[in-house]
């Protein structure tokens, strides 16, 4: 059953497997009171029927996991609707839509368009920020270049001015989170530099650069590289390009898109290996398919269609570009444990811990400890979804047990 939200002061959820950041404690023991988690690790015999336990109602979930909230930092769309709308209808529809599938948490990616188009969206956006529905805003573009655009609209791309950065940042009002650029373009590495300076995330991506010049930007503060391999120089042995220079450096952590289609399996295990289960975060980079069926969908100003899956342009300059993913981060879990040789610790991590302290949410989100936002998934022995709670509400109620 899906949409059931009314709390129950304290909750007490026994029986499954629950990962914590020190590990995976069996029959684990996660108490809810309100919002938060008063209590995670391990747990005693659930109490007969499920109910009557002295504090308070239980849950049992023996043959089942107990992970932390997704926590995705890129994503545009899903559900049919799309951040780029402008609308909190539409973005409501986006947030919700990934939510039943287990992220609790999530950035509002823009695509590439107009300067004060995409100054009206970071307003609007920054709205259901301030209610607590989305974690921030990200922009990927326009300030990207126009040999490794993917798809976005090449007429609308711009190099990234200091002038127009801050313009956009000052446009979602303290909410602006990231900002996904080409640092190699005129600008580039001055605004980077003031994105770091100014507590927002500089993110190398959608880039031509080279290795030394993808160093440079780590130098002048970016700590993110916007989905590695995907819409860069490809790592060749005498031209190791951005791809190696921003999976060396300890300070980057790499965004990775683990669909089957962005990135084959070998080179989604070799970065995961170089930078560790700490510098990785699964995304999605998700489009208004995500959730939905194959069929034709709009990103930003650009017409996408979707067959098998897989988003690509329809149309234009940009024609047969892969279009961001159908994704969402419960099928990035179960690709990770299943088919990539990842532990559930290792993938928990990746798409919970790692990205919650990018974003600065460490304090409240991202793993199972007393005192943070009691998000959660409960997972299937086949780690599909069974339950999600969000602030210590069921947005999918498990009904087991």
């Amino acid at each position: 059953m899906v949409g059931r939200t009314a709390r129950t002061a304290r909750t007490v959820l026994r029986g499954a497997r629950v990962v914590l950041p020190t590990g995976v404690v069996e029959n684990g023991r996660v108490t809810v009171e309100g919002r938060h988690i008063v209590e995670a690790g391990a747990g005693s015999a659930p109490t007969a029927g499920g109910e009557g336990a002295p504090d308070g109602p239980a849950l049992d979930l023996t043959g089942h996991w107990i992970v932390p909230g997704f926590v995705d930092m890129h994503v545009h769309g899903g559900g049919g609707a799309s951040f780029s709308s402008g609308t909190a209808e539409e973005a409501l529809t986006v947030a919700h839509t990934h939510r039943r599938h287990g992220t609790t948490t999530l950035l509002a990616s823009t695509v590439t368009g107009d300067l004060d188009d995409l100054a009206r969206q970071a307003a609007a956006l920054s709205e259901l920020v301030e209610q607590g529905e989305l974690a921030g805003v990200h922009f990927e573009g326009p300030f990207i270049s126009p040999h490794r655009c993917g798809a976005h609209q090449p007429s609308l791309l711009r190099h990234p001015d200091p002038a127009d950065v801050r313009k956009l940042v000052d446009a979602a009002r303290g909410t602006a989170k990231m900002v996904t650029l080409a640092p190699e373009l005129p600008g580039g590495l001055d605004s980077v530099r003031l994105l770091a300076d100014s507590g927002v995330i500089a993110a190398v991506g959608h880039t031509d650069a080279a290795y030394d010049a993808a160093l440079e930007a780590v130098e002048a503060g970016a700590t993110v590289a916007t989905h590695l391999f995907n819409a860069m120089p490809p790592l060749l042995h005498r031209e190791p390009g951005p791809v190696a220079a921003l999976l060396e450096d300890e300070r980057v952590t790499v965004e990775l898109i683990n669909d089957g289609t962005h990135l084959h399996p070998a080179a989604l295990r070799l970065a995961f290996h170089r930078a560790g289960a700490g510098r990785v975060a699964f995304i999605t980079d998700a489009m208004g398919a995500a959730g939905m069926s194959d069929g034709i969908y709009p990103l930003g100003p650009m017409e996408v269609e979707v067959t098998d899956g897989v988003a690509r342009i329809s149309t234009g300059p940009t024609a047969g570009s892969i279009a961001g993913s159908t994704l969402t981060l419960d099928r990035a879990f179960a690709r990770a444990v299943t088919l990539d040789g990842l532990s559930v610790p290792e993938a928990v991590r990746a798409l919970s811990a790692t990205p919650a302290k990018v974003l600065g949410l460490d304090d409240r989100v991202g793993s199972l400890e007393a005192g943070k936002d009691a998000d959660l998934v409960v997972l299937g022995e086949d780690f599909a979804v069974v339950g999600v709670m969000r602030h210590g509400a069921w947005v999918v109620d498990p009904e087991v047990g």
